[in-house]
C-alpha cells in the first residue's frame, strides 16, 4: 500500500497535463510534482525504499512456506514449485519436512523443488524419498539422487512420462550414455540407497532407475548386486542392469554373466553378448562365436561379432578377415575391431588395402583405429580431424581413449592439442580425461588457459579426473 500511494502523484500530475490546464490546475500539477519529488528524495535519502522491498521479499517467502501446509494440496504443490524454482537454500529445511505430506502429488513436487538445490540437507531428502511408497514419487527422487552428481533434474507429469519410455524403447540399440566424470566421489549412501530400489521390485520404473543410476555413478560397489539384477525375470531391469555393468566395466563381472548368452531372451541374449565382450570374458569367446556365425536370428549374430571384437581375441581372427569384406557396413566395423584389438600385425595389409577402398567413413574410422592400434600411425591424423565431425566425433573420441590406455600412445596425442579446431582441442582434453596420466599434467595445464572457455573447462576437469586417479 504503501508503494502504491507513493506512486499517486506522479500518476496524477502525467493525468494534470492531459487536458488543457487553467491556472488552478497548473498549480496543482505543480504541487504534485513537488511532493512527489520531496517524497521520493525522503525514500531515497532514508532507505525506506529498500526497507519496504526487503519487507515484502521477506512477506513472500513466509507466505510461500505457510502455504506449503496449507489445508488444501493443490496449494501446498504450487508452495513447493515455487520454492524450488526460487532457489532459496535456507527453504530446504521446510522441503524435507514437507516429504511427510500425505498428499503423493506434494511429495513429488517436494522431491522436484529438492533436485533443484545441491546442498548436503537437500540430498538427505532425496535419499530418504527413494524409500517413498508412491512409485512416481520414488522414481522422481531416484533419479533425482543419480542427477544430484550428473546436474540432470528430472521431469514430472507427462514429459517425465514420455522421456521414460523412449529411454527404454530406446535402450535396445543406444543406451544410455550419461556418466560422471572419472574420480567423482558419491556419497555411499547414495549407492546404498540406489541398490535397495533396484532390489525392490515391487517398483518397476524406480528399480530400473535406480541400476541405471548406479551405472552412471560408477557404482563398484554394486557389482555383485547389478549381477543379480541382470539375471531378473523383468526384461527391462534386466538390460539395464548390464547396461550399468558395462558403464563401471568391471571384468570380474564378466564369467557370471556368460550364462546369459543361452538366455530364451532374445534381447537380453544380444546384450549380454556385447556386455561380456565389453568386460573382456575370454571364457565367452566359443558361445560368442557360436552365436556369431550359427544363431538365427541376424541381430543376435551381429551383438555376437560385436562382442567378440571387444574380446580381441586372436582365435576369432579368421572370422574377422573373412567378416572385414562383408556387404554390411556394420559388420566390417565390428571385424576391422577386432583385428586391431587382437594385436596380430600379420592382419596389417589386409585393413590397409581394405581401408583404401572403403567407402562408408564410420567404417573407414574403424579401419583407421585398428590400422593404428597396431602400430601404424598412417592414419592417425585423419582419426584427429575426425574429432571435429558432428557424426563421428563420439566415435572417434571412444577409439582414441581406447588407444590412449596404452602409455606409450599418449604422447602422440599432445600435439594436437595446438589444433586450430576448438572441437578438437576440447575433445582431446576429454580423452586424456579418461586415458591420460602424470605426463599429460603439463600439456591440460596449458589448455586451462585456452581462449576458448570449452576447451579450458575441458582441459579442468581432466586434471581433476588424472589427480583423483593418482590419488
Amino acid at each position: 500500500m504503501y508503494i502504491k500511494q507513493m506512486m499517486t502523484p506522479w500518476k496524477l500530475a502525467r493525468q494534470s497535463t492531459n487536458d488543457s490546464p487553467t491556472a488552478e490546475q497548473s498549480r496543482s500539477s505543480n504541487v504534485h510534482r513537488l511532493l512527489a519529488v520531496a517524497l521520493l528524495g525522503a525514500v531515497c535519502s532514508t532507505g525506506a525504499w529498500g526497507k519496504t522491498q526487503n519487507s515484502t521479499q521477506v512477506g513472500i517467502n513466509n507466505e510461500l512456506l505457510l502455504e506449503l501446509k496449507s489445508s488444501k494440496a493443490s496449494e501446498r504443490a504450487k508452495a513447493a514449485e515455487a520454492i524450488g524454482k526460487r532457489g532459496n537454500v535456507s527453504d530446504v529445511p521446510a522441503l524435507v519436512a514437507a516429504l511427510h505430506d500425505p498428499t503423493p502429488q506434494v511429495r513429488r513436487q517436494v522431491v522436484l523443488a529438492l533436485a533443484s538445490f545441491t546442498t548436503p540437507a537437500s540430498l538427505d531428502g532425496l535419499i530418504e524419498a527413494t524409500q517413498d511408497p508412491d512409485p512416481n514419487v520414488r522414481t522422481l527422487a531416484v533419479e533425482a539422487v543419480t542427477g544430484y552428481y550428473t546436474g540432470h533434474t528430472p521431469k514430472a507429469g507427462f514429459l517425465g512420462f514420455v522421456e521414460t519410455e523412449y529411454r527404454s524403447m530406446k535402450q535396445g540399440f543406444a543406451p544410455d550414455e550419461t556418466e560422471v566424470d572419472p574420480g567423482t566421489v558419491v556419497d555411499p549412501r547414495v549407492i546404498s540407497a540406489l541398490e535397495r530400489a533396484m532390489m525392490d521390485t515391487r517398483f518397476e520404473q524406480a528399480a530400473r532407475a535406480a541400476a541405471r543410476g548406479l551405472g552412471t555413478l560408477d557404482a563398484r560397489s554394486a557389482v555383485p548386486d547389478l549381477i543379480i539384477t541382470a539375471h531378473s525375470p523383468d526384461e527391462n531391469l534386466a538390460r539395464e542392469a548390464l547396461n550399468a555393468l558395462v558403464k563401471i566395466r568391471d571384468t570380474a563381472a564378466g564369467p557370471q554373466l556368460a550364462d546369459l548368452l543361452k538366455s530364451s531372451n532374445a534381447a537380453i541374449q544380444q546384450d549380454a553378448a556385447v556386455t561380456v565382450g565389453i568386460l573382456r570374458t575370454r571364457q565367452a569367446v566359443p558361445e560368442l562365436q557360436l552365436l556369431a556365425q550359427n544363431a538365427p536370428n541376424s541381430t543376435t549374430r551381429l551383438r555376437a561379432l560385436e562382442g567378440l571384437s571387444y574380446v580381441g581375441d586372436p582365435v576369432s581372427d579368421p572370422i574377422f578377415e573373412k567378416d572385414l569384406w562383408s556387404h554390411n557396413k556394420k559388420v566390417r566395423t565390428y571385424a576391422a575391431e577386432g583385428l586391431g584389438r587382437s594385436g596380430d600385425r600379420s592382419a596389417l595389409p589386409s585393413l590397409l588395402k581394405a581401408a583404401v577402398v572403403e567407402k562408408d567413413p564410420n567404417v573407414r574410422l574403424a579401419m583407421e583405429f585398428a590400422i593404428t592400434a597396431l602400430g601404424n600411425d598412417e592414419y592417425l591424423s585423419e582419426m584427429v580431424n575426425e574429432l571435429g565431425s558432428r557424426w563421428r566425433g563420439n566415435a572417434a573420441q571412444a577409439y582414441l581413449a581406447e588407444l590412449a590406455q596404452n602409455p606409450s600412445f599418449l604422447p602422440k596425442l599432445y600435439p594436437f592439442l595446438s589444433s586450430p579446431n576448438a572441437t578438437i582441442r576440447a575433445r582431446l582434453c576429454l580423452v586424456l580425461m579418461y586415458s591420460g596420466n602424470a605426463s599429460s599434467l603439463p600439456w591440460l595445464q596449458k589448455a586451462t588457459h585456452d581462449h576458448n572457455s570449452t576447451v579450458a573447462a575441458d582441459a579442468l576437469r581432466a586434471l581433476n579426473a588424472i589427480h583423483a586417479r593418482a590419488d
